[in-house]
């Protein structure tokens, strides 16, 4: 059976070393201490590794199963659900007025990465059910905050989010879903989405969708999209369940992955909605919902990333195949251990370098919302909306990819289903279509978010960078294997920009057919910068006399790697952006 162990050095390491959230001046993280802190993320550790990793097999191969329009969870589900609400898990950084605990949103993406990495179908119900109150918390009125977030926060009634159709998926103005207002300021929801997650389940007494609808008579396309809270049970005035509502689950869709989530069609009949913030403003509700949920997703790609990697390390460590070319290691076996095969050294340090880098990367996004939320600071919400296709879109492109280099380590052991190694390649092969599949995160960071606010984020993000390698330019030991490695990616991002600038007004297929290495190239940098941040605090740690000078000098060490062998990725990138649109748009649709 797969491991898995809760990487709480290298958390704590992100939030002190790197992010020193305890000396930020945002309102809450004064109480953000190592020891606080520490205990937080063991404590999340354990639920994760013992409570919900057990299980993450189990959901693999059991599933979810409709009897008589009912979904059943997987064996054990619905009481680890219990322990995690019933713990307080899932009200960590809600409003205390409706129970939650007002924690930093960083603390809980460092709790919340622990269990996802255990069990992602799992904590995908939890998940959902935040995006949820999130956008309720946002755009409600105050009586429908009353209603709905208390039970939401506590996880007794859980939430979804309904965009998708069959016959539309980003294109949200083609939908078809419709919602007659009636006398008494409700709406009769009618139509059908599909790829609802937690749509229907067995483990909340209530589940609260949030549904993408245009109201009959308002203008066409994506201008005259609502969103509604459409409850399974009706929700009472005193707080009491009612009528089950016109809402039903049509069928359980067969997946690739993520098996123990309960991925549903949800048809509505004439279902009671209630109109959530205004009338025709729909998708300015549901971005509230899918920004955070675009992190969180990211995040996924590179938990389950993390999880691949520490089976494939105890695996290499254990396998006996072939020699050392310079030497024996092992003189008293058959032969030596694989991790000592340069290729396969390559490979963990490919997982290795990734994988922490972006920690750092969504931790730091995280960060940046604490800031724009608690400190209502304009340039920080700037920076993460720019961030954000980022964050999902090359996060998730190389979780998957590490995931299977991970499966990869085992050989034909990797393929088959009795070591585990596949669960984690088909759980993270999804991170990088929902919330908004990768090519859209692309066209989206180029085509709206460079240009936001007249560019004034990317130059933000650019004099960052600079103003990092010049303060730290009489740093030797950074110099030559850090800054100049990031200066030299920074610069590559720079010119591709500066390609678009040029060449993309006159046609804008040259910045379009551009726009997936331009995400990646900005990945890289994202990732570059953190990791001559994480050097330079490691190094600060060990002159400082830090008593654990192993894991300093390897988390040094790994930068070095990465700053070497993945950000000259940028270059390539380049070359690429700077071929322009001709190449990929010269065959006619017939001749593919």
């Amino acid at each position: 059976m797969p491991i898995y162990n809760a990487p709480t050095k290298d958390i704590q390491f992100v939030l002190h070393d790197l992010l020193k959230v305890s000396e930020q001046d945002i309102e809450g993280f004064e109480d953000l201490d190592r020891e606080f802190t520490g205990a937080v993320v063991e404590e999340a550790g354990k639920v994760a590794s013992e409570v919900l990793h057990p299980l993450n097999v189990v959901g693999d191969k059991e599933g979810c199963t409709l009897e008589n329009g009912v979904v059943r969870t997987p064996t054990g589900f619905k009481a680890a659900f219990d322990q995690v609400r019933e713990a307080g898990w899932t009200a960590m950084d809600c409003d205390p007025e409706y129970g939650g605990q007002g924690l930093p949103y960083t603390l809980n993406t460092a709790a919340m990465e622990t269990m996802v990495s255990a069990n992602m179908a799992f904590q995908m119900y939890q998940g959902l059910t935040h995006g949820a109150y999130s956008a309720i918390h946002a755009h409600g009125s105050d009586e429908q905050k009353q209603k709905y977030l208390p039970k939401m926060v506590s996880c007794d009634w859980t939430g979804t989010m309904n965009l998708t159709e069959p016959h539309c998926g980003t294109d949200l103005g083609l939908m078809r879903t419709k919602a007659a207002p009636q006398d008494d300021g409700t709406y009769k929801i009618s139509g059908q989405k599909i790829f609802i997650s937690a749509g229907e389940h067995d483990m909340s007494d209530n589940i609260i969708h949030l549904v993408l609808a245009k109201i009959e008579g308002g203008p066409d396309g994506i201008k005259g999209v609502s969103l509604f809270i459409v409850p399974k049970f009706i929700v009472n005035d005193d707080g009491s369940l009612g009528a089950r509502n016109g809402v039903a689950v049509g069928s359980i869709e067969e997946k690739m992955g993520i098996h123990g989530n309960s991925t549903c069609v949800m048809n509505y009949d004439e279902a009671t909605g209630y109109l959530l913030g205004q009338e025709h403003k729909g998708m300015r509700a549901m971005f509230t919902m899918m920004n955070e949920a675009r992190l969180g997703v990211g995040l996924q790609g590179y938990a389950q990333a993390e999880s691949a990697y520490q089976n494939a390390v105890a695996y290499a460590n254990d396998r006996l195949q072939g020699r050392d070319v310079t030497g024996v290691k092992n003189p008293d076996g058959p032969a030596d251990p694989l991790i000592v095969h340069p290729d396969i050294r390559r490979n963990l340090m490919d997982q290795k370098s990734f994988v922490e880098g972006a920690r750092a990367f969504t931790y730091w996004g995280a960060y940046l919302i604490d800031r724009a939320h608690r400190n209502d600071d304009a340039e920080a919400d700037g920076l993460i909306s720019l961030m954000t296709p980022v964050l999902k879109g090359f996060l998730t492109d190389k979780g998957f990819e590490y995931a299977t280099a991970a499966q990869q380590i085992y050989g034909g052991h990797g393929y088959i289903e009795e070591w585990g190694m596949s669960q984690y390649a088909r759980d993270a092969r999804i991170t990088q279509i929902y919330e908004g599949a990768n090519g859209v995160q692309a066209l989206d960071l180029v085509g709206r978010k460079l240009a936001q606010d007249g560019g004034k984020h990317v130059m933000a993000f650019f004099e960052m960078v600079k103003t990092f390698i010049k303060e730290n330019d009489g740093n030797e030991a950074l110099k030559a294997e850090f800054l100049e490695p990031l200066k030299a990616a920074s610069k590559d991002l720079q010119a591709a920009g500066m390609y678009f600038m040029q060449n993309g007004m006159k046609n804008p297929n040259n910045a379009l057919a551009g726009s997936y290495d331009f995400m990646h190239m900005m990945g890289h940098v994202c990732l570059g910068l953190m990791w001559a941040r994480m050097a330079k605090a490691a190094m600060e740690a060990l002159e400082a006399g830090a008593s654990d000078t192993a894991f300093y000098e390897t988390k040094i060490a790994t930068g070095r790697y990465y700053m070497a062998r993945q950000l000259p990725a940028t270059a390539m990138h380049l070359a690429r952006i700077n071929s322009g649109g001709d190449t990929v748009m010269a065959l006619d649709a017939a001749n593919f």
